[in-house]
């Protein structure tokens, strides 16, 4: 086996591992906090829960940069980048760039403590702006990986 398939193997395995992370919580584990009665709980058991999975999202987003922008480097594929027949290549390296940004930094220097401030303001209010963000990102994560299955084999 060749570096680019190792590349490319761990490519896939952190994006199935990271996405489907964001899709297990946005329709397993939302879904199962909402029932709880009390709003307050809902916002409670959500930030636990992703909580835990927070370390391995990290790891994951960490790896598939880096596997990602190997292959870039390896391919010297940059001129991708100026093609829009490549579009998936560049929602791909922007919601990279989204969740790195979120976890690295925004989470860590404020979103945290804004969420827990909000939660206990308005946790009904708070639940769904967290349910309608996941399934938003969801989304576009989907779309993107749809087109760059398809992008990258035709």
């Amino acid at each position: 086996m060749d570096e680019m398939a190792i590349a490319r193997a761990f490519h896939v395995v952190s994006v199935i591992a990271w996405i489907g992370g964001v899709y297990l919580v946005t329709f397993v584990v939302l879904p199962a906090v909402r029932n709880m009665d009390e709003a307050l709980d809902q916002i409670r058991s959500f930030d636990d829960i992703e909580s835990r999975f927070g370390g391995h999202a990290k790891v994951m987003v960490l790896t598939a940069g880096a596997s990602g922008f190997y292959m870039l480097y390896k391919l010297d594929a940059w001129d991708r980048y100026a093609n829009l027949d490549f579009w998936w290549l560049h929602a791909m390296t922007l919601i990279w760039g989204l969740f790195t940004l979120v976890l690295f930094i925004l989470e860590p220097l404020f979103l945290h403590a804004w969420f827990d401030k909000r939660a206990q303001e308005a946790p009904a209010e708070t639940f769904a702006m967290v349910a309608r963000f996941h399934q938003f990102i969801l989304i576009i994560s989907l779309i993107t990986a749809f087109g760059a299955v398809a992008g990258a084999h035709g």
